[in-house]
């Protein structure tokens, strides 16, 4: 019996495998990276709380979730040097048993110190599995089959992220330490890592160590460039959610983890849904386009988080942030291993990795002064006027490649 796993195929480069299986797996490793900080985002109250007495606590308690993305961005390039030279499938081995290990270091680890190295083990373990993931996706698919994997996969980071969003707002609740757990998960997908993924037969072999790679033109060119400065525009701005989300609710009325876990859930389930809508949307219009829609999209709902004087009024902006989120991030995905040739996919996922998570790691720093400025209607309402500003960017692109086709 076939399931709609198998329809998605394979690439005539890979070596014999459940297709099924495999792109379970592949799926499974993308939701790893969803947990990297989402996981205990509703328990940064408790651990601010827990850790008063250290100096600066309020920003150090905010670089818990985002000092893996700094990580994330400075070793991703060199996980996708090191992907294309050795190979996918040994990157994600080693980086998924580095991912369950640090991950759950959090449980033990008693000073915010501490818990900044393990967290900073852990981004570093996810710039393997990220890259990696993008890389094996843009090896083993193309054309319209990658549109719509890359969509599935941005759903199944989605609903990952409402799983583990919304669990861990009910395990902070029992205790702040407790989301910390959720990381184990990744030994659980070792086996299935190993049975599963087979490094892809490229027809440009891997570079053999002290070896020059042939050159199929430059890595960088102006087309992927804006893809990257996109990606890193989206994520300062989204990241404002579960950075500066959770302390927003507590000023607008009695905030509990679950409600923020809830928020954050209803969040992603909303871009999940659109994730799975991905593949069809990118048949009918182009990649401009669909960066325009979303930005827009991400810009109304902010907007809306910043005009709300509820915790109840939130939930229609964070779900709307959403909406725009699951077209943004598969339009990232597949424009840039669009934009990748065969041997340098490893580093061009590297790169895009990297954007993602400088953005995301700069965010609280460009965030916090703001709401010390102005508090958190001002800060998410310039966020709501930066995206905007990429939309509008985004649909002049659009508009002059129209133009140029018609021409």
């Amino acid at each position: 019996m076939r399931t709609p796993l198998d329809d998605l195929g394979t690439a005539s480069g890979v070596r014999p495998v459940s297709t099924a299986a495999r792109n379970a797996t592949l799926l499974l490793l993308s939701a790893l990276t969803i947990m990297a900080g989402a996981t205990i985002s509703p328990a940064l109250p408790a651990i601010e709380a827990y850790f008063a007495g250290t100096p600066n606590a309020a920003i150090l308690t905010r670089l818990v979730l985002t000092i893996p993305a700094l990580f994330i961005a400075l070793c991703a390039p060199f996980a996708g040097i090191l992907a294309d030279r050795y190979g996918r499938r040994p990157v994600a081995i080693a980086t998924v048993l580095l991912y369950g290990l640090s991950g759950l270091s959090g449980i033990v680890l008693d000073s915010l110190t501490g818990m900044l190295i393990g967290r900073a083990l852990l981004g570093i373990a996810v710039a393997g599995i990220m890259t990696t993931a993008t890389a094996l996706i843009g090896d083993y698919f193309s054309g319209s089959a990658r549109d719509r994997f890359m969509g599935l996969q941005a759903a199944f980071m989605g609903l990952g992220g409402l799983f583990f969003l919304t669990g861990g707002g009910i395990l902070a609740e029992l205790h702040w330490r407790a989301p910390f757990l959720v990381y184990a998960v990744a030994f659980a997908l070792l086996p299935a890592l190993v049975l599963f993924i087979r490094e892809p037969v490229r027809t440009v072999a891997p570079v053999e160590h002290g070896k020059r790679e042939r050159a199929l033109g430059p890595i960088i060119t102006l087309p992927l460039a804006v893809v990257l400065a996109a990606a890193v525009i989206n994520s300062v701005v989204f990241y404002l959610m579960p950075t500066q989300l959770p302390f927003h609710l507590q000023t607008l009325s009695a905030s509990t983890p679950i409600i923020t876990g809830a928020t954050l859930g209803a969040m992603t389930l909303a871009s999940s849904i659109m994730s799975l809508l991905y593949g069809r949307v990118r048949q009918r219009i182009g990649v401009s386009s669909i960066f325009a829609v979303g930005f827009a999209a991400t810009a109304a709902g902010f907007t809306i988080v910043a005009l709300a004087n509820t915790s109840t009024a939130v939930i229609p902006g964070a779900v709307i942030v959403g909406g725009g989120l699951g077209l943004i991030m598969p339009n990232l995905g597949s424009a840039a291993m669009g934009l990748a040739a065969e041997n340098n996919r490893g580093r061009v996922a590297g790169m895009l990795t990297a954007c993602i998570f400088v953005g995301q790691f700069a965010s609280p720093l460009i965030s916090q002064p703001l709401i010390d400025q102005g508090g958190y209607p001002m800060a998410f309402g310039l966020g709501a006027g930066a995206i905007l500003c990429a939309a509008l960017i985004a649909l002049g692109i659009a508009a002059t490649y129209r133009v140029r086709q018609v021409v």
